[in-house]
């Protein structure tokens, strides 16, 4: 079940929102406003201290949405397609569908984010400048926002992977060595070790410091790092036992054609029960209209599968994603992982030719590694 939802598109690309990310608006807003401004500004109205904290925070979010703009314009400029942008818990990421092929490329599409928040940093920083330092809700919101951007550049250049610097870490190994496998390891370890030092960081924080809430924010921060290091490196390892393997190498072409009025039962009693086939293409005239799965039946009650016929339980193929034979398996891959499906048909020429399924991913994964 998904659970982000779409706002809007910038230069082409998704803007989403997480579910997760209400919670830490959420939070950074009761902070500004029940904390942050009336410690600082006590001569505030009480209004004023909320509207600003709303406010505040919205730019907040609408920087960070800055900073991974800057990765994306970037990425697209050398060639790696960009899907969307989503809000979370943590702030915000840019799913990038590909890995970069030059560590030039790596590099600077890197630290374009960094530079972003650098860059917004210094003009809300001009800003309380030139309000003259004064202590209007203007200025307190520029200089929190200065401050804040300011921070989250010089977090991402921490020199852990896959941080904005454990990315350029990688791009200077990757130019060094020539090998990007070696490189990503590399940056991995140095990621897990800044992993690490997060955690003890967080818990020598909840048992020294008496900071219970900040301790357990930096340790579950380290474990999000130490987990994104680690599942970095075996993709980047699974990509390379994947190369070269197409689609028609292990799709399913021998499903069988199942007319739409065949029912349930039918469709158990004779090609589930007693066949190994896994894939059930829908027919209408010779025409393959959609594409009936396991999970499918599941749904229906079995005291329903004499009555309801495939075609009303069946996906049409027009909603499916495809793929053709000559797309590489570790693509397939992913594209199962964003869809959250199971199996995927093969067209070729406008006909469907086969289908491909998670399970013999699976087994071709388990030979190559």
């Amino acid at each position: 079940m998904r659970t982000s939802f779409q706002i809007g598109k910038l230069f082409g690309i998704s803007i989403r929102i997480d579910a997760t990310w209400f919670v830490i608006f959420a939070l950074i807003a009761w902070t500004l406003g029940s904390h942050y401004f009336p410690q600082f500004y006590p001569n505030w109205d009480q209004m004023i201290y909320w509207i600003m904290a709303l406010l505040t925070a919205i730019i907040f979010f609408a920087s960070v949405v800055a900073h991974e703009l800057a990765h994306s314009i970037v990425s697209k400029a050398r060639g790696v397609p960009v899907k969307s942008i989503t809000l979370f818990i943590f702030g915000g990421v840019a799913e990038i569908t590909d890995e970069p092929q030059k560590p030039a490329s790596e590099f600077w599409m890197a630290i374009a984010g960094p530079l972003t928040s650098i860059a917004i940093a210094i003009i809300f920083g001009g800003f309380y400048f030139i309000s003259g330092r004064s202590k209007t809700p203007f200025s307190a919101m520029s200089l929190w926002l200065a401050g804040i951007n300011m921070t989250i550049a010089i977090f991402n250049l921490i020199p852990g992977f896959p941080l904005d610097g454990g990315r350029v870490l990688r791009s200077i190994i990757w130019r060094i060595t020539g090998n990007i496998r070696s490189a990503t390891h590399v940056a991995s370890i140095v990621g897990r070790v800044v992993a690490y030092l997060f955690i003890l960081w967080g818990i020598y924080r909840i048992f020294f410091n008496n900071d219970i809430f900040g301790g357990i924010w930096i340790a579950f921060i380290g474990w999000f790092l130490e987990n994104a290091a680690s599942s970095s490196y075996r993709q980047l390892a699974l990509k390379e036992a994947l190369q070269g393997i197409k689609v028609r190498d292990v799709m399913m072409s021998d499903c069988p054609r199942l007319a739409y009025n065949l029912t349930i039962r039918e469709l158990v009693d004779t090609y589930i029960l007693h066949s190994n086939y896994q894939c059930f293409p829908v027919i209408n005239n010779e025409t393959v209209i959609g594409i009936v799965t396991i999970q499918n039946i599941k749904e229906v009650p079995r005291e329903r599968w004499e009555s309801l016929t495939i075609n009303e339980i069946m996906i049409p193929l027009n909603e499916m994603i495809y793929v053709s034979p000559s797309e590489e398996v570790f693509a397939v891959l992913q594209k199962m992982a964003i869809s959250r499906v199971s199996q995927i048909p093969v067209i070729q020429d406008g006909q469907l030719v086969g289908m491909i399924s998670r399970d013999s991913l699976i087994n071709i994964i388990n030979l190559k590694t």
